[in-house]
């Protein structure tokens, strides 16, 4: 459904995206995680026109996107978001019936009546809540009108950009079990934004890791945590709590993330990896490699064992300062 191929964005000539390339599937749930600033919801942003592009094309069910046709009426209605804050994306002068009421308006879609009934009854909301304000409604409440207005026009991709971080631990779990939910009836692909790993490994199939503009490691949820390849990787899923006292060992990255106006040479990482192997992490970027498995890259001159690939070319480099 969705297909982005070297999209590159910038802000004032400091560049935000470069080289992104993944494809999301129809009914496929895909989550983008990575640092603040790392490029996941500037992602949203470019497929939605919020965010122009420097290059790269964009593909909804395999048509492509030019920045004019990407604000047409039928892109908007085939895709929708979901931002992370309910209450700041309502009006807080409309009651909830108008917001819904106005989806379908700039639309063009008839039968508003019928429909608003049936969305509200799908995210689980009464008719008593149709004619309340957004100041009337508990944050979660909020989150599902905003839900609504995203779906009533019947969207085929869901950008939801952290849409349960705003609310409390046990809302966010009735969200996450009614987003599941609404995939599993209507089909809709997801391209689902998170800091949190555990809500990521709920609800997405795929999952991408963004350092600094580029993607690290793309792959299946549960192989990426089961066995995730990438030092960075390894990293943020180290630092994920666990009930059970069996997390991994914390892996400690050193440093900050670089400034994005001067980023880097070679691996973009190299300055914080706690496993760089030198000069070549140093001068020489890694290409998106494939895995071990079917569906797995990672970029990164580590070898991956079992690799049928020749990769005598990224033999370490001896580091004489070290």
């Amino acid at each position: 459904m969705i297909s982005l191929r070297d999209l590159t964005v910038s802000f004032a000539g400091v560049p935000a995206l470069r080289g992104i390339s993944f494809e999301v599937a129809r009914g496929e749930s895909y989550g983008l995680v990575g640092e603040s600033g790392s490029g996941k919801s500037t992602i949203l942003r470019a497929i939605t026109g919020l965010a122009a592009t420097d290059g790269g094309t964009m593909l909804v069910d395999g048509k492509p996107l030019d920045r004019g046709s990407r604000r047409d009426i039928a892109f908007l209605r085939r895709v929708q978001m979901v931002f992370q804050d309910p209450y700041g994306s309502l009006h807080p002068r409309h009651t909830v019936d108008r917001v819904l009421r106005e989806s379908l308006a700039i639309q063009g879609i008839d039968d508003a009546e019928g429909r608003i009934a049936g969305i509200l009854a799908d995210v689980g909301l009464g008719p008593q809540f149709r004619y309340r304000y957004p100041h009337q409604l508990s944050g979660g409440q909020r989150q599902r009108v905003a839900i609504a207005r995203a779906l009533i026009t019947d969207p085929e991709v869901l950008l939801l950009d952290e849409p349960t971080s705003a609310l409390d631990v046990s809302v966010q779990a009735a969200i996450l079990n009614l987003l599941a939910e609404l995939q599993n009836e209507r089909r809709v692909s997801y391209v689902f934004i998170s800091h949190d790993l555990g809500t990521v490994r709920y609800l997405s199939d795929r999952i991408a890791v963004l350092y600094l503009g580029r993607l690290m490691e793309i792959g299946p949820a549960e192989r990426v945590f089961s066995g995730p390849h990438h030092p960075y990787t390894e990293a943020l899923l180290s630092a994920v709590p666990t009930i059970d006292g069996l997390a991994p060992e914390r892996v400690r990255l050193k440093g900050e993330i670089p400034s994005a106006i001067n980023p880097p040479t070679g691996c973009v990482f190299h300055t914080r990896c706690p496993r760089m192997l030198g000069e070549i992490c140093r001068s020489q970027e890694p290409p998106l490699l494939p895995g071990a498995e079917p569906g797995h890259q990672i970029r990164c001159h580590i070898p991956v064992e079992g690799l049928a690939v020749d990769r005598r070319e990224l033999e370490p480099v001896p580091d004489v300062a070290e």
